[in-house]
C-alpha cells in the first residue's frame, strides 16, 4: 500500500469515526411470524463493532411507547433495510411492563 493510499485510507475512517455515521436508528422491524401476538414492534440498525448491546437496548426502549419494556426477539444481517455500515437490524417487541 503506498503512502497516499494510507494516508487516504487514515483520513476516511477518521472521518466515519467522528461523525454519526456509526450511531445506530430505527429501522423498520421485521414481520412478525405467524400467530404471535399482535404487540408493537421497533428496530434498531446498529454496528456490531462500535455499539454495545445496552446501547441498542436503549435505542429501542426511546422508540417504544411510555409503561412498556423493549424486549428483543431477533437480529438480522441482511442489508435490505439496513446500509452497510450498520448491518446489524435487531427487532424488539414492545410489550407490557409488569
Amino acid at each position: 500500500m503506498t503512502r497516499h493510499a494510507a494516508l487516504l485510507l487514515l483520513t476516511l475512517a477518521a472521518t466515519l469515526a467522528g461523525c454519526d455515521a456509526l450511531d445506530p436508528y430505527p429501522a423498520a422491524p421485521r414481520a412478525a411470524p405467524p400467530g404471535a401476538p399482535p404487540v408493537p414492534r421497533v428496530a434498531i440498525c446498529y454496528n456490531t463493532l462500535t455499539t454495545s448491546l445496552a446501547e441498542v437496548g436503549a435505542a429501542a426502549q426511546q422508540e417504544c411507547s411510555a409503561n412498556t419494556v423493549a424486549e428483543p426477539v431477533d437480529t438480522d444481517w441482511y442489508l435490505q433495510t439496513c446500509p452497510l455500515l450498520l448491518p446489524a437490524r435487531a427487532t424488539f417487541v414492545c410489550a407490557a411492563k409488569k
